[in-house]
């Protein structure tokens, strides 16, 4: 198995094209996509999986340059997904730790990122590269 991770610019959308099952929670939007690249501040990784039909993405990590006119810039990751054929492989950690690299490359001081507490796979992975994370409490909104 050939998997490279990819930085993703607005050149890259042709990739999209072929994406397994659950690297993303709904069916990637064009336009959405289009959007979300065109962000100076939004940074966004792929798994690439080289097969003889072609690249398919098997992985996926996005996260933001959050920006603050008091403290250092942050690296927050924002999302992180695996191709359930491809899960346990150490891609989410590949992703994870190029997106580190990228966010240091670019300046930030700090990164964080969050997960529910019983994401039981998730917390796996994370404690792998820290000590166990704070416990808090997040609110979930619409916007309407």
């Amino acid at each position: 198995m050939n998997i490279r991770i990819q930085r993703i610019t607005p050149n890259d959308v042709a990739l999209f094209d072929n994406i397994a099952p659950e690297v993303y929670d709904e069916p990637v939007q064009p336009d959405r996509l289009e959007a979300y690249l065109a962000q100076p501040t939004n940074r966004l990784l792929l798994a690439i999986e080289e097969t003889p039909d072609g690249d398919l993405v098997v992985g996926q990590c996005a996260a933001v340059l959050h920006l603050h006119p008091d403290k250092v810039t942050e690296l927050y990751i924002d999302e992180l997904g695996t191709a359930s054929t491809h899960r346990r492989r150490g891609i989410g950690r590949r992703l994870t730790r190029e997106m580190i690299a990228w966010g240091k490359e670019l300046g930030c001081g700090e990164g964080w990122l969050g997960t529910e507490l019983d994401n039981v796979p998730a917390r796996a992975l994370y404690e792998t590269l820290w000590d166990e994370g704070e416990k808090i409490v997040m609110y979930d909104f619409d916007i309407e």
